[in-house]
């Protein structure tokens, strides 16, 4: 459990330091009051880290904010890319974030877009780990983390994480 706690800080100080100041600095309208719209939760493909980065597609639906049942608003197919340290081998997950906008009622193609940001994970056997975005169509939707994710594989990564979404036709 210490191990993996060390492994954990490290990966994620390495994160921090490999986010240029630019991304650090989030845009004027980043900065405007955000109340959360829903839930963003995405079953991801297996994947295998090439040292220097990953890829992993995914499928994603956008949901209210209740528990069971739910009313899923809009899906999306998408691509989460990670550029930095990446060594190691997932098996499919799921990655759920909740969504902050400027207002409760957000449109389907406000989701659609790219989000930038930081990103570390940790697993041997089981682990996890955290990503923390913002994007979208306007650059006024941010994605945090509502829990650990959950792997399953062997893996260390940290760097820059950049998810890319797709509105799909109900």
């Amino acid at each position: 459990m210490r191990a993996s706690f060390a492994a954990i800080s490290t990966a994620f100080a390495l994160a921090l330091a490999a986010v240029p100041a630019t991304a650090q600095t989030p845009p004027p309208a980043a900065n405007t009051p955000k109340v959360q719209s829903g839930m963003l939760v995405c079953k991801v493909a297996p994947s295998i880290g090439f040292v220097l980065g990953s890829m992993r597609e995914m499928g994603c639906e956008f949901r209210d904010t209740s528990v069971q049942p739910y009313l899923v608003k809009s899906r999306y197919k998408g691509t989460i890319a990670r550029f930095g340290i990446d060594i190691g081998a997932l098996a499919a997950d799921t990655l759920a974030w909740a969504v902050f906008a400027p207002s409760a009622v957000v449109a389907p193609s406000d989701i659609a877009g790219s989000y930038v940001g930081v990103s570390v994970d940790a697993a041997w056997t089981i682990g996890g780990g955290t990503n923390i975005l913002l994007g979208g169509s306007s650059n006024q939707i941010a994605l945090q983390t509502i829990s650990v994710e959950g792997m399953v594989g062997a893996d260390i990564a940290a760097g820059v994480a950049d998810l890319t979404l797709v509105l799909l036709p109900n």
